[in-house]
């Protein structure tokens, strides 16, 4: 079993969660206490400087009822005087304004070039005009600080008569929350570590238990049942304890009782070649051998719990209550157009004594070979059969034809010989072939192989084909200038040559070309022989090779051909370590291609 990580176990869960919980009443608490102190400090803060304006705004108030005579000051004076006792480290500036023409009438700031001008400022205006305070936090472009600015009517009796505007310091509230915010989060951060430790101690008490009974379910999934669980306490980890002892008893019963048959059982699929799969009465897989495993291409541990209609591929044309039903065997046909694969099942129903259903066995045999030996020899059969009787039915309508007196007409006779003759001849290249073919099946077939240079080789060949061709076809030649020597058998090779150099010519159009060529790859050579006729469909090139196979079995017989020279070619090909291909486009004509081991030193040798 895979062991748990240290930041996955139920310990640090355990310490996690005590924090977690710690962290957020804390948090809690901390946003409501800290919210509920900022707005109480900024409150107070406010409310000092209201009271402190009220004051203010009732001397205003008296200095511009006033009436005054010549030699008093003026109210500007005045109401300077009165801002000068008004200022205090906690407010930047002050400003009286007159109701009526919005006239600035003193101010606390050092530049009282603006008192006497009338001010715009929006907020001034909203307050007099409506006879309500007006007020908002904003930040200083000069310092960055916070300031709050406040805009408050003066009235006499219910008479707007101007207003005072103020500016005070109210970072300082904010200094205060900041410090106060610091004080709280270490205190969170301590109360965080006490909480910690604390948990690590709480989790400590229920962890060991479980720690002791994860060590048992270890050493029983081991197969040790004799090892007991601690029993720390009379809680309920404590009754559990207890539970899992008393089920480790059981089961230790229930695995001896088991095991007989387990073993029993598994002997027997063991040894077993075929495939076997058992179902529960739902006809899921409950048990599969490895030979069914390996002949499903599945993994023994994926199939299990699915159905076994869906294991099998029958899901479309069966269902489970038809596989109960099957008496006789039913074939699994898994080719594809590269390989053949072919199954026979064999079903049998579980049932238990009362006639209930109890789940199916499906035994499996391998009939891929046994299949494709019986199609291939049907096939043989067929092919030589048909091969034999064309010849011989000729050959007999002829003779028939010479026997009712045709032998007597001196133009008609000798055609009908004539006939006669190509048709025996055919027959005996016919035998011929089917005897070159048993020969190479047979397991004493053998070589007679020698170093041959194969350029001059081949070369003779050619020569041979083109002094005696009958077609206007010409031949190109793309040949090596150096030697290549290779080991092989000469008379074999001289045959396949033939055999394929005989296509390339019967298939070749008036006027084409025949294309010989040699290429030096690592460790081989590549003989390619290639015509410009009629080519080959694609999805025959595959099967020029098979034994009677003809593309146009029509146009093979009128040129003589028994469907069997380019496989003599390829077994000969085969037996001297090679292989053999074609290439072919329909319309451009066909390129048959075969490799022969070579090995370059032993040129150098020769050389």
């Amino acid at each position: 079993m895979k062991k748990v990580s240290f930041f996955r176990s139920i310990h640090v869960k355990f310490v996690i969660i005590y924090v977690l919980l710690i962290l957020v009443a804390m948090q809690i608490i901390g946003v409501y206490f800290v919210r509920q102190l900022e707005e109480t400090l900024r409150t107070n803060f406010q409310t000092s400087i209201k009271e402190r304006v009220n004051l203010l705004a009732y001397n205003v108030v008296e200095e511009m009822e006033r009436k005054r005579t010549p030699e008093d000051p003026t109210l500007e004076e005045e109401i300077k005087k009165i801002l000068r006792d008004f200022e205090s480290a906690d407010i930047f500036e002050v400003r009286v304004i007159e109701g009526k023409s919005r006239k600035i009438l003193g101010t606390s700031d050092a530049n009282q070039e603006i008192v006497g001008q009338r001010t715009t400022e929006l907020r001034i205006t909203q307050s007099i005009n409506l006879g309500e305070d007006s007020s908002s936090i904003r930040i200083d472009k000069k310092g960055g600080h916070r300031i709050w600015v406040l805009s408050t009517p003066i009235k006499s009796g219910n008479n707007v008569i101007g207003a005072i505007y103020l500016e005070a310091k109210i970072e300082n509230v904010f200094t205060q929350m900041k410090t106060i915010n610091g004080i709280f989060a270490t205190g969170t951060g301590i109360a965080l570590a006490i909480t910690a430790i604390l948990g690590i101690l709480l989790a400590q008490t229920i962890t060991r238990p479980i720690t002791d009974m994860k060590k048992q379910a270890l050493a029983m999934a081991k197969g040790n049942f004799s090892r007991k669980v601690r029993v720390y306490g009379q809680d309920e980890i404590g009754t559990l304890a207890l539970t899992f002892n008393n089920l480790t008893k059981k089961l230790q019963e229930a695995q001896a009782m088991t095991e007989g048959e387990r073993r029993k059982l598994s002997s027997v699929l063991s040894y077993m070649t075929d495939g076997v799969i058992a179902t529960d009465r739902k006809g899921r897989v409950i048990l599969i051998n490895e030979p069914a495993a390996e002949m499903l291409n599945v993994s023994r541990e994926t199939v299990l719990s699915q159905p076994i209609i869906s294991l099998l591929g029958l899901s479309d044309t069966n269902t489970f209550e038809d596989l109960l039903e099957e008496k006789d065997s039913l074939i699994l046909d898994y080719s594809t157009k590269k390989e053949h694969y072919i199954l026979r099942a064999n079903f049998s129903v579980i049932q238990k004594e009362t006639g209930f259903v109890n789940g199916l066995i499906a035994v499996l045999h391998d009939i891929t070979d046994q299949e494709k030996i019986d199609a291939e020899r049907r096939e043989f059969v067929a092919n030589v059969s048909h091969e034999l009787r064309t010849p011989l039915t000729t050959m007999r309508s002829y003779l028939e034809a010479l026997a009712d007196g045709a032998w007597k007409d001196e133009e008609i006779a000798p055609n009908f010989l004539e006939v006669t003759r190509t048709e025996t001849e055919r027959m005996i290249r016919l035998v011929n072939d089917l005897l070159q073919l048993s020969k190479m099946d047979s397991t004493d077939y053998r070589l007679s192989k020698e170093w041959v240079n194969f350029v001059d080789f081949f070369d003779r060949i050619i020569d041979r084909f083109e002094m005696s061709k009958e077609q206007n076809v010409s031949f190109q030649r793309l040949l090596p200038t150096h030697a290549i020597f290779v080991e092989i058998d000469e008379d074999k090779m001289t045959q396949v040559l033939y055999n394929i150099i005989s296509n390339a010519l019967k298939y070749s159009p008036e006027g084409g070309q025949v294309t010989f060529s040699i290429k030096e790859e690592e460790e081989k050579i590549v003989v390619s022989i290639s015509d410009e006729g009629m080519g080959i469909p694609k999805e025959n090139i595959s099967k020029i090779f098979d034994r009677f196979y003809r593309v146009d079995k029509a146009r093979t017989r009128k040129l003589g051909g028994t469907g069997l020279g380019l496989a003599i070619a390829k077994e000969m090909v085969n037996v001297h370590g090679g292989m053999i291909w074609a290439v072919s486009e329909e319309g451009k004509g066909t390129e048959i291609s075969f490799s022969l081991p070579y090995e370059q030193s032993e040129e150098d040798e020769w050389s």
